[in-house]
């Protein structure tokens, strides 16, 4: 199907199929937010927001070996190699596991600073604690591997493992946080949860299952120099961009915690959530390119890569500008799910009629990064992550936070679509050059 079917055809069937998977975790960020405003209160909205960056480390460690597995997944079964797909595999949950080890360790020994570092106050730092620590004891199971799946072209069991895990997360919230009244610790529960039915899913679809093109043996965890070198390789950009972002929400919140207090907190959070659900689709986009682009590159069919590509980037933009329209128009509806009327709720409607604009241009950037590293050429990836945080992002809010908490929202809409065109200029030098080898 990957190296065959109409271009068309084939990139609607998977970029439909990872945007259900993806849409379906959106869905769970919005009844998570709503849950926990109702259940326990703004504060606590504020602190789930505070302790994000922790689960944005993790999803850029489990991106880095996923997006880097992948490639290598889908670039080795068109070339005909399940051997080395196998190790590939093996590999990235070998590093992954490493890594969530280090992260939780790390964090629970130093979970003060790392607070303070989140910048929490007076009024979320309890709660934030509470939720920070279950998420850090759950770091092992904080990922299945959808991607790994997908580079293999099995979308139906990709999605899966998006959508069942979030169906355990949706109907375990309401159960911890309402029924046991444990507040931010049962929304922190929930999520752990179902990450670790997940988890179990990908263990039992990757060590266990025989109907497949190949299948992951001991050998295949011992760490492969080359296979690591490459993982992190190609992988290093969405590490880079996960990490990025990370950095970029933490100097968010402490702006916002000195200029605007706990109100600007909760109001961030509220349009934090509903920008992770309102933009799933582009990252299903993104998703959804990576095995189209990585199988046929491998196979050396580079006018279907090319006219790929082409598609996507369209799909996208098109998306986000609808998507922004509607969000702007409906701001005050959106915002009365989670909030009841007042200063809090007046700020998040305010702020999220301009954080809108750049939705137009969010998927850009992430669909460019997918791009290249499907290839196997995470150079421009690199020059995407590092590029847009030093040079763009982060300089846009310091520099208009200056102006009050107005400033903050405008940097984060301007931040994306200046990022875009960034990209943009980046992608047609990429194009100049001769394709990739596999």
């Amino acid at each position: 199907m990957l190296g065959s079917r109409p271009i068309g055809r084939l990139l609607w069937h998977t970029c439909s199929q990872t945007t259900l998977s993806v849409g379906v975790y959106g869905v769970y960020a919005l009844t998570n937010a709503w849950f926990v405003a109702r259940g326990v209160g703004a504060d606590a909205m504020a602190a789930v927001n505070l302790a994000a960056p922790v689960l944005l480390v993790l999803g850029a460690v489990s991106t880095t070996v996923g997006a880097g597995g992948a490639s290598l997944v889908s670039r080795r079964l068109g070339a005909g190699d399940p051997a080395g797909a196998a190790r590939a595999t093996g590999n990235a949950f070998a590093v992954f596991w490493a890594a969530a080890v280090l992260i939780t360790v790390a964090g629970l020994i130093g979970i003060e600073p790392l607070l303070t570092a989140l910048g929490t106050d007076p009024a979320t730092r309890d709660l934030t604690r509470d939720y920070t620590i279950v998420l850090l004891c759950g770091a092992l199971v904080s990922t299945g591997f959808s991607s790994l799946v997908r580079a293999e072209g099995r979308l139906r069991f990709s999605t899966l493992l998006w959508v069942v895990p979030v169906l355990v997360q949706i109907t375990l919230d309401p159960i911890l946080i309402f029924g046991f009244g444990w507040g931010v610790r049962g929304a922190a529960l929930g999520t752990v949860g179902g990450q670790a039915v997940s988890a179990a899913m990908s263990i039992w679809f990757f060590f266990l299952q025989r109907d497949r093109p190949y299948r992951i043996t001991r050998a295949d965890l011992r760490p492969h120099g080359p296979t690591v070198r490459a993982l992190v390789g190609v992988g290093a950009p969405s590490f880079l961009a996960g990490f990025g972002a990370t950095l970029l929400a933490v100097l968010v919140n402490n702006t916002l915690s000195g200029s605007g207090g706990a109100a600007a907190l909760a109001a961030y959070a509220v349009c934090a959530r509903i920008q992770t659900f309102v933009l799933m689709p582009q990252l299903g986009i993104s998703q959804g390119l990576q095995p189209v682009v990585g199988y046929n590159a491998g196979s050396g069919r580079h006018d279907r890569v090319q006219r790929a590509e082409a598609l996507a980037l369209r799909a996208t933009v098109l998306y986000g500008t609808a998507t922004a329209t509607v969000v702007a128009m409906l701001a005050e509806p959106l915002v009365a799910l989670f909030l009841p009327d007042g200063e809090v709720a007046d700020t998040a409607r305010y702020a999220l009629r301009i954080i809108a604009v750049g939705f137009i241009a969010a998927g850009v950037t992430p669909l460019i990064s997918a791009y290249s590293q499907a290839l196997g050429r995470p150079a421009l990836s690199y020059a995407v992550a590092i590029g847009t945080l030093i040079a763009v992002k982060a300089p846009l809010v310091v520099g208009l936070a200056r102006t009050g908490t107005t400033g903050v929202w405008v940097a984060l809409a301007l931040g994306e679509i200046v990022s875009a065109l960034t990209a943009l200029i980046l992608l047609r030098r990429l194009r100049r050059n001769s394709p990739a080898p596999c």
